[in-house]
């Protein structure tokens, strides 16, 4: 990542996704780049070829709000990736915790006594890194990767049993990435999202390249399709919601359909594992766990094979 040039990166990564018939234009001849080549770009915007090269060049980083949404509409951004361009050149952006003070959001007790009160939906919270900061018993049992200390970015790429877990993982796998784009925005030189990227391109091939798109798409809600050890496969609601005043932390709310097989399966797995969770003390619910997807040994291939 080149913080110096967002801009100018994401511009030219999403230049390189647009087939030059999605606009209007011959695909004929020999193109030494994927995409639209820069002077077509410019031209379908209105704007000089020069001035955009700066854009991509970052020799030019205030472009006008004209300017940019007609770039959004050549390159074909939908509404949310429009704001994310809008907001790469500082226009509208809200300044966050970065690095150390980042780390440090603490859950709200309330949040923490609410979702260990809830024994038929699965629940966690996470921070803008996406590392697991409090699960509650029934989201332990989900899964091994839901307790604190789990990243579940780099869990979801390098740990083998969380591609077993998620039958739904390419577009899992898709849409985190796109949404730690999005609540990342311009600060891509924050150093523990400059330490997580740099690990995962090196060793997913899969994650590189999905970064390298710079797709972006807000965490929003979906169907979280799993495949169980204990209770088969379920197809289960996936909330994501912001914490207010908690420096990015999201509760994530798992649920499943009243009166459904899969809320019967979610009954059965609390039942499964009700013993161990009532041998665990409070202290140890709090004490970070192990992190999965730690770097694999020699034998261990990634997730994706890289």
């Amino acid at each position: 990542m080149d913080a110096n040039n967002v801009l100018g990166e994401f511009l030219r990564a999403r230049r390189e996704l647009v087939r030059p018939e999605d606009v209007g234009l011959s695909g004929g001849g020999l193109r030494r780049v994927p995409g639209l080549r820069r002077e077509e770009v410019a031209t379908l915007a209105g704007i000089s070829s020069d001035y955009y090269l700066r854009l991509e060049q970052g020799r030019d980083r205030n472009p006008s709000v004209q300017v940019l949404e007609a770039l959004a509409r050549v390159l074909r951004l939908d509404p949310d990736a429009t704001r994310h361009l809008v907001g790469l050149t500082g226009t509208g952006r809200r300044p966050g915790p970065r690095g150390r003070a980042a780390k440090s959001a603490q859950v709200p007790v309330t949040i923490r006594k609410l979702i260990d009160g809830w024994t038929t939906n699965p629940a966690y919270v996470q921070n803008r890194y996406t590392d697991v900061v409090v699960a509650n018993a029934l989201c332990r049992a989900l899964s091994p990767n839901y307790v604190p200390g789990v990243n579940l970015l780099r869990t979801v790429f390098l740990d083998p049993t969380a591609r077993e877990l998620h039958r739904d993982w390419e577009d899992l796998t898709a849409g985190i990435v796109a949404s730690v784009r999005a609540r990342a925005g311009a600060d891509v030189d924050d150093p523990r999202l400059v330490e997580l990227v740099g690990e995962l391109s090196v060793r997913s091939e899969r994650f590189r390249g999905l970064w390298g798109r710079h797709d972006v798409v807000p965490m929003r809600s979906r169907v979280s399709k799993l495949s169980h050890p204990q209770v088969g496969d379920l197809d289960l609601y996936c909330d994501k919601l912001d914490i207010g005043d908690s420096d990015g932390l999201l509760l994530v709310v798992f649920h499943a359909e009243p009166g459904s097989r899969d809320a019967e399966l979610l009954g059965l797995l609390g039942s499964l594992n009700a013993p161990e969770f009532a041998g665990r003390t409070k202290a140890d619910e709090q004490q970070p766990q192990q992190r999965r997807g730690d770097a694999p040994t020699a034998d261990e291939p990634s997730a994706d094979g890289s």
